[in-house]
């Protein structure tokens, strides 16, 4: 079996994926597909719903084309939305999937994407919708992920997990929208996935004019040239490259292992960060003892990458969500 490693110098390709589907036993779905990525060195998380299949993976590019051959074969996956890049070494250590209740977690159990979504906006049109006066433009993303970047104009809900947005924009619906004719509504997300459910939330909701980025900023940042890009600073993505930047080149951040929060060029010089242990945004949120308890957990941590293992405790960001 041919394993990438960590301290491969090839690239590995990195593969974002989801699909709203019903299955009916997601249970049965899981071991097949579990093996399927261990006997080709795939490496990263998937979770199974009863509303389809969400996540990131990463390995050579013959074990990503099997994987995503074995899902576009699941029930009414051959749709699904994939977007590949590359890393310069493997970004996870192990592989896991998992059986959730969502794909993507809205606590909103009557949304649903497959009935109404908003309109679709591509990468090349999206500029001239968000640079509209009278489009309102809203980040669904978590307050980390938007500190690390985002479009010009964007609202900031400064949601700590996407749970929130619904609360959130029933809030401050009146204050965004008004009385009388609603105003468009752009939203984006990472890779999309987010906004299938916030837009359907929306036309819920009774918001017309609704539209989302086809493909989330990650296909943006692909395929829109930085010289006429409205996208500023990085975006977050989950795995250990923790952002990129347009083209997907890996970006400049680095990862909180304490709070995971992603850490500019900027914060790595604050007295508050240190690698494994906390950084300015999370060090007032822990004791001495826990700050103690981390530098041990990272210590062993580099320890077992020196050796070529991954650690048991070893905590990695998820699927987005």
């Amino acid at each position: 079996m041919n394993t990438p490693s960590r301290q491969s110098h090839g690239p590995v390709i990195v593969a974002a994926l989801y699909r709203f589907a019903r299955f009916d036993n997601c249970a049965a779905l899981r071991a097949p597909l579990e093996q399927l990525c261990k006997d080709h060195g795939v490496r990263g998380t998937l979770l199974l719903a009863p509303e389809g299949i969400n996540g990131t993976i990463a390995g050579t590019a013959d074990g990503i084309e099997s994987v995503i051959g074995h899902i576009r074969a699941l029930p009414d996956c051959a749709d699904v939305d994939v977007k590949l890049s590359t890393a310069s070494t493997m970004p996870f250590h192990r592989t896991k999937v998992r059986l959730k209740r969502e794909i993507v977690t809205m606590g909103q159990p009557d949304i649903d994407p497959r009935a109404s979504v908003g309109t679709y906006v591509s990468p090349q049109d999206w500029n001239a919708l968000i640079a509209d006066p009278d489009t309102i433009v809203i980040d669904t993303r978590n307050d980390y992920e938007v500190a690390a970047g985002t479009f010009e104009r964007a609202i900031d809900p400064k949601t700590a997990s996407f749970r929130e947005f619904p609360d959130w924009f029933r809030q401050e619906r009146a204050r965004l929208i008004g009385e009388g004719k609603a105003p468009k509504v752009a939203m984006f997300c990472t890779g999309g996935i987010r906004c299938e459910k916030s837009t359907a939330f929306l036309k819920q909701e009774g918001v017309e004019e609704v539209y989302h980025l086809k493909g989330g900023i990650l296909k943006y940042l692909e395929t829109v040239p930085e010289e006429q890009s409205l996208w500023r600073g990085e975006c977050f993505v989950f795995d250990q490259r923790v952002t990129v930047g347009h083209g997907l080149v890996e970006g400049t951040h680095s990862l909180c292992f304490s709070c995971r929060r992603p850490v500019s060029e900027e914060g790595q010089q604050s007295p508050f960060y240190e690698v494994g242990v906390s950084c300015a945004a999370c060090f007032g949120e822990r004791t001495d003892e826990q700050r103690a308890s981390a530098r041990e957990r990272h210590r062993q941590e580099t320890l077992a990458s020196e050796r070529g293992v991954a650690h048991v405790g070893a905590v990695l960001p998820g699927p987005e969500g």
